[in-house]
C-alpha cells in the first residue's frame, strides 16, 4: 500500500479492514517483508539497476514501520489497530528492531528516531523474556492478525530475536556500551 508504506497480506486482504475502520496489515507478514528487504540490500550491489529501488522501498517503510510502534516499544498482530490487539507481537517486534539497527548500522537510518526505535524495541523484545528463558507474546501460525499472550512462543519468533539481537550487538550507541549485560546462551540481555 504506497499510501501507509506497509504490505497487506495477499491480494484477499485488499479493502478489508480492521474494527476500527483502518486496513488490515499483520504484523509478522510486514516483519518479514522489513527484515527481507534488509536482507536484500545486504546482498544486493549497489551498482544493480535495482538497488536503488529497494533501498527506497526500505526507508518508506523505515518510517511506517517507526510510525506503528506502540509508547513501550513493541509493534502488535495488527500495525494499525492496537485497541483490538492490544498486546505485543514478538515475531513482529523481533524482526522490525533487526530491520532498524540493520539499517542504522549500516548508515541507512540516520535520523535519531531510528536509534530510539530500535533501542526501545529491543528493550521490549527483552521484557517479553521470561524466568525460564522462553520468548512469549508470539502469534501461532496464521495468516492474520490473531491475539497473543506471554505463554505464546514460536521457533520463530526467539529467530526473529536472536536477528535483532545480531544487529544491536553492532550498534554503538549508550544501550550496548553503558549498560551491563547478562549472558543468557548468546543472547545478551539488559540487567534490570
Amino acid at each position: 500500500d504506497a499510501a501507509e508504506g506497509l504490505y497487506y497480506r495477499d491480494a484477499r486482504y485488499f479493502g478489508k479492514r480492521e474494527k476500527n475502520g483502518d486496513t488490515v496489515f499483520w504484523g509478522r507478514g510486514n516483519g518479514w517483508c522489513y527484515a527481507a528487504l534488509a536482507i536484500l540490500l545486504d546482498t544486493l550491489p549497489e551498482s544493480d539497476p535495482t538497488y536503488d529501488y529497494y533501498r527506497r522501498m526500505f526507508l518508506r517503510m523505515s518510517e511506517a514501520v517507526v510510525a506503528c510502534q506502540d509508547a513501550r516499544g513493541s509493534w502488535h498482530p495488527s500495525m494499525l489497530d492496537h485497541e483490538t490487539y492490544p498486546m505485543p507481537e514478538n515475531s513482529a517486534s523481533g524482526f522490525f528492531t533487526y530491520g532498524l539497527a540493520w539499517g542504522v548500522n549500516r548508515g541507512l537510518l540516520t535520523a535519531p528516531v531510528y536509534k530510539r526505535a530500535a533501542r526501545r524495541g529491543w528493550k521490549a523484545l527483552c521484557s517479553h523474556v521470561g524466568p525460564d528463558g522462553r520468548l512469549g507474546y508470539v502469534q501461532p501460525i496464521g495468516g492474520s492478525p490473531q491475539r497473543t499472550n506471554r505463554e505464546m512462543t514460536e521457533v520463530y519468533g526467539v529467530g526473529a530475536f536472536l536477528m535483532a539481537a545480531s544487529e544491536i550487538v553492532r550498534t554503538k550507541n549508550e544501550y550496548t556500551r553503558e549498560k551491563r549485560f547478562t549472558a543468557i546462551g548468546i543472547i545478551l540481555i539488559p540487567e534490570t
